[in-house]
């Protein structure tokens, strides 16, 4: 998982509250356990024109040109700013898989499923819960200027903008240390590998039969 440090990135507003899982990626693009790939199919209903399917070529597809995503001035988007009750529906972790197959690396919002919450951390996204009056002054500053980018500074948990205004985040100490050593579930795990091995060795002297 890469490590997440600073980031100063362009911010792509999604003026929308309760976007679901099956939003983020739709239900069809399930069939693989791969990490990657997902990120062209990312709010696939609300992207394209057409019906997205598996396989289909997307660079053919027509673009739905009121989508936040399909506007120039948010091509290479880092940020994502959005509303409330951000990742809710089903649990499936290929929502951040498409999130950050995307380039995306942080979203902002003044709340967020608790289930996606928690698979942001695992996957290398940093999820930052700011204040509705907050986000709603992102949102007018993000929309008024074009190229607008903000600065998230995770060590010190500061979120600042162009004008040099900063607002704080809270984050849980573990998932913090997680994503500043990029260190998703089995990076944490191979950390203790040495251990791992005197005890594989213990188990097969103590019980051979059973390897």
């Amino acid at each position: 998982m890469e490590k997440f440090t600073t980031l100063n990135g362009l911010v792509a507003p999604l003026d929308r509250a309760n976007v679901d899982t099956d939003a983020i990626i739709p239900k069809q693009f399930l069939k693989s356990i791969k990490r990657t790939g997902f990120g062209p199919n990312l709010f696939d209903e609300w992207r394209y024109l057409d019906h997205g399917e598996p396989g289909m070529d997307n660079s053919q597809r027509p673009l739905n040109p009121d989508f936040v995503l399909n506007q120039t001035r948010y091509q290479g988007a880092r940020v994502l700013l959005t509303r409330d009750n951000f990742g809710c529906g089903s649990s499936r972790e290929h929502a951040p898989w498409a999130l950050e197959d995307y380039g995306l690396r942080a979203i902002i919002a003044p709340s967020f499923a608790d289930i996606f919450y928690n698979n942001c951390f695992k996957n290398g996204i940093l999820p930052i819960v700011l204040d509705t009056k907050i986000v709603d002054q992102l949102f007018r500053e993000t929309e008024a200027n074009e190229g607008y980018q903000l600065t998230i500074d995770l060590p010190a948990q500061t979120v600042t903008t162009p004008a040099g205004e900063s607002f704080g985040f809270e984050i849980d100490e573990f998932r913090k240390y997680c994503l500043l050593n990029g260190l998703d579930d089995i990076g944490l795990t191979l950390q203790q590998v040495d251990d791992i091995k005197v005890y594989e060795e213990k188990r097969k002297a103590e019980a051979p039969w059973l390897f």
